[in-house]
């Protein structure tokens, strides 16, 4: 019995000799040759994926967050004058409005508060590098969704109906317009405070060939 354990304790162990003895003859720092190497490319792999996962994650901290959050203020505050028939007929709706009143006098007592605001997001906030990419892409969605306010606006300059069916169809423009940047307000920012990264339709694509 003996005999056959020592066979048997000799062929189990006669794999490990063989492949020992190609690269030492120091038990010790066989373990080191053999099986250290192939941990440490394993570790250096998996650090380097982990760095380039957060170089290229679109995450944010508590102040990105919250500067992503505020920018989506700034069309809606701009774009506030399509809700006048809106706010006075839903209650709802005037509710979310009301708290919001004093600052959007403040952004309307200067005529160029707008422009100025526009100016500083753009080469203060989405041109400064920084600022992570979270912020200025949001910011940048932000202006983009802004400039387009100036399709309603040239329509209803050009086309001004004082009753009947033209005055409907402005209505319900101007209506739709308010509708839409009171969603986007609600849904970027709401996303920014939650850490996800909102994609505004119509503008995310044109906000990501600005932010690089």
């Amino acid at each position: 019995m003996a005999a056959l354990a020592i066979s048997s304790l000799n062929l189990s162990h006669r794999p490990l000799q063989s492949s020992f003895l190609l690269s030492s003859s120091n038990p010790s720092s066989l373990l080191t040759i053999n099986f250290l190497p192939k941990k440490f490319p394993k570790s250096n792999k998996l650090r380097t994926l982990i760095v380039a996962k957060s170089n290229d994650s679109d995450s944010a901290d508590a102040s990105d967050r919250l500067i992503s959050a505020l920018c989506y203020f700034y069309p809606f505050f701009d774009g506030i004058q399509y809700g006048k028939f809106v706010i006075t007929q839903f209650y709802p709706i005037q509710a979310i409005v009301e708290p919001l009143i004093p600052a959007i006098r403040v952004f309307k007592s200067f005529p160029f508060n707008g422009f100025l605001v526009f100016l500083t997001l753009y080469f203060f906030v989405v041109r400064n590098p920084n600022f992570s990419r979270y912020v200025r892409f949001n910011t940048m969605q932000a202006i983009v969704l802004d400039v387009l306010l100036i399709f309603p606006d040239l329509l209803e300059r050009g086309f001004n109906p004082k009753g009947g069916i033209g005055l409907d169809l402005v209505m319900s423009l101007d209506s739709t317009v308010f509708l839409f940047l009171l969603v986007c307000l609600i849904y970027g920012s709401s996303s920014c405070i939650l850490g996800q990264l909102p994609r505004l339709p119509i503008v995310a694509d044109a906000a990501d060939r600005q932010v690089l």
